[in-house]
């Protein structure tokens, strides 16, 4: 078998760290694993490195955080763990968890284990090549998948540490732009201004629930051949928070253009059987009770603030060279053009009040 790896692969150190937590005992397996492995990197992963394992029939995922200089709170692989460990029993699709590593000798920094799940990942949200009624179901399933996530007793799962309740967007807003402002990259003026405006225009009231955090499309697993969704994947920046805040940011896709990024904003959704937001919108007020047309604008505002301050890191990234992922460099560009649109956002939500 061929080995595709990063350098930082200890080779014998990962197949005794295999062997000896048990993960891959195939009697057909060389006592030496390393020499029957196939470990591939996997695409997306953008902010963790992502491989595809293979050592004999047994098949598994590893993510690792990154080589080099990290920015503060970034890069959380052990909450990734956590959290996944603690759905399995919650009836959100997660794949299983395997083992998390602290040892950073074995692959060069922490990493988790976990199974492989064969399945799609769809990275056109336009679905080209399906039918109308194939696209209604799959936008259909991940409106439910969202609103399974936001239906999950954090506290039932154990998962009651693992954010904080309450003021979620003031906490937020404070954290990205911290980060934000850690970096040595000029801050474009409307991620600026967003900054500034946002603390300002927080809606009343709060709700607390497990959130996502990247909660889209490619970030799903879907069965192979049904409107199925077999894995939620990419809980890097899962928390306890407000749930219109993790459903408004999948959202931000109906004012995207497919030009600019991974949307589907300007597209006949009509004519290709995709509902329009409003009706997303209203299908996830029927999944779950919750009406978020007062503060629509804001939640959008906040999720185009939060996206550009990722994009904005992952700059950062490029410049000290630990960017994962070969498109880092096109992603990081995108932080002020998507930062522009929230501050449309902010504008009509101001001119609302």
């Amino acid at each position: 078998m061929s080995v595709l790896m990063s350098t930082s692969f200890n080779l014998p150190a990962f197949s005794a760290y295999l062997r000896n937590h048990g993960i891959s005992t195939n009697n057909d397996l060389p006592k030496d694993i390393s020499e029957a492995l196939i470990i591939k990197p996997l695409s997306g992963g953008q902010s963790n490195p992502t491989f595809y394992i293979e050592a004999g029939k047994q098949k598994m995922v590893l993510r690792k955080k990154p080589t080099g200089h990290l920015l503060p709170s970034a890069h959380a692989i052990d909450r990734e763990y956590r959290v996944m460990a603690a759905l399995a029993k919650q009836g959100v699709p997660v794949p299983q968890m395997l083992n998390y590593c602290e040892d950073e000798s074995i692959v060069g920094t922490p990493f988790f284990l976990m199974s492989f799940l064969d399945g799609r990942v769809l990275t056109e949200q336009a679905l080209p090549g399906m039918t109308t009624t194939e696209r209604a179901a799959i936008y259909s399933e991940m409106n439910r998948v969202i609103a399974s996530i936001h239906a999950v007793d954090y506290q039932a799962a154990d998962l009651e540490s693992f954010g904080k309740p309450g003021n979620y967007f003031s906490r937020q807003i404070t954290r990205w732009s911290r980060q934000c402002n850690e970096s040595n990259l000029p801050i474009s003026s409307a991620l600026q201004r967003l900054m500034e405006w946002l603390p300002a225009h927080i809606p009343p009231g709060d709700e607390t629930t497990l959130v996502h955090g990247d909660f889209r499309m490619d970030n799903l697993i879907f069965h192979p051949t049904k409107p199925e969704v077999i894995g939620v994947i990419d809980w890097e920046l899962s928390t306890l928070g407000h749930p219109l805040a993790d459903f408004a940011y999948q959202c931000m896709a109906w004012h995207i253009p497919p030009t600019l990024w991974r949307g589907i904003g300007g597209l006949d959704l009509t004519t290709l059987g995709i509902p329009t937001e409003a009706q997303y919108v209203a299908q996830y007020a029927a999944n779950t009770g919750r009406n978020s047309a007062e503060h629509w604008d804001f939640y959008l505002a906040y999720n185009f603030f939060r996206i550009a301050a990722i994009l904005h890191g992952i700059a950062q990234r490029v410049v000290d060279g630990n960017a994962s992922g070969e498109d880092a460099i096109a992603n990081a560009q995108r932080s002020e053009p998507l930062a522009e649109l929230g501050w449309q956002c902010a504008l009509r939500y101001s001119a609302s009040r």
